[in-house]
């Protein structure tokens, strides 16, 4: 079948989020990637990725996963002391109590990513859309938004009211995150200037740059960043929080020099976004090592 005419059923057949998983995580990873996926046989970093939404469902990656259910797994590994103060948490947007919060403030989805709205100054939040948007989030399930990231699927969705976080060395807040496989971090990833020029890029556990990126030369970092005072602290304690797992990002933010937590992703970027260069994808893919399936087993539950 001729690339364009294939690539048009493609666009269609992953609109269709309800395939069976082994079906439709082929069909998105094709259209996003332009390779086929082999289940039997992954090997690059995001086939790997996509083997894990298909295959790995212990029960308590949807802990992990949820911004508001994580703090307790994270106060019982490293302690609460690197949690972010949170304001409270809601179900319905009414409940949302704008008068109550603080000036400064941010309030997430628990059960999704990327919706966070971030509050410098109360007095100019438009409440009304604020609730609009809370209300569009809430209908919104991960699991059938996105790629069928299995661990989402049955996260409940709620909103949740946290400090408002600034580090005053830098304009906006820094990312670290941290990629470890079986427990080990190997690298990690710098955000910064999220809200104004989101730049990112990799770096060794030494903070040396690393040549490679996933994202266009203009969204990559370019510029010398500082290492932080506490990259051991966090690497160890992203280590504490990623044991047993295969694979998992953990996030932290530095606060002029204190940890603060940030969240745990088994999927980044929907396994979708590919590794430039090329050979990356398979030396990354290389850390992963896959738990295997017993016989007559459908999808592996348990952690080790």
């Amino acid at each position: 079948m001729p690339n364009k005419i294939r690539r048009f059923f493609l666009r269609h057949l992953r609109k269709m989020r309800s395939l069976p998983p082994k079906i439709y995580t082929c069909i998105s990873y094709e259209y996003y990637t332009g390779k086929k996926l082999d289940l039997e046989n992954p090997i690059e970093f995001n086939e790997k990725i996509q083997w894990m939404k298909v295959f790995y469902h212990p029960d308590i990656l949807t802990q992990l996963v949820d911004k508001y259910a994580v703090r307790t797994y994270v106060e019982e590994k490293i302690g609460g002391q690197y949690l972010n103060e949170i304001y409270g948490v809601y179900d319905k947007p009414e409940d949302v109590p704008f008068d109550k919060l603080p000036n400064k403030f941010v309030i997430k989805a628990t059960h999704t990513s990327s919706h966070n709205l971030i509050v410098t100054n109360k007095n100019d939040l438009n409440k009304s859309k604020a609730i609009k948007s809370f209300r569009k989030w809430l209908g919104k399930n991960q699991y059938y938004r996105i790629g069928q990231e299995w661990a989402y699927k049955n996260v409940p969705p709620r909103l949740i009211a946290e400090k408002f976080l600034k580090d005053d060395d830098e304009g906006s807040l820094i990312d670290y995150k941290f990629y470890c496989f079986s427990g080990e971090a190997k690298f990690l990833e710098v955000h910064l200037d999220r809200a104004d020029d989101h730049k990112r890029g990799f770096y060794d556990l030494d903070f040396n740059p690393l040549p490679y990126r996933y994202v266009s030369l203009k969204k990559s970092i370019s510029r010398d960043v500082k290492k932080p005072s506490n990259l051991t602290e966090m690497i160890k304690l992203s280590e504490v929080l990623a044991a047993n797992f295969p694979y998992v990002r953990v996030d932290f933010y530095s606060i002029e020099g204190k940890t603060i937590f940030g969240e745990m992703t088994f999927y980044p970027s929907d396994g979708r976004k590919d590794i430039v260069p090329n050979e990356y994808n398979k030396i990354i893919g290389d850390y992963i090592k896959l738990p295997k399936l017993k016989p007559g087993q459908e999808v592996i539950t348990e952690i080790d």
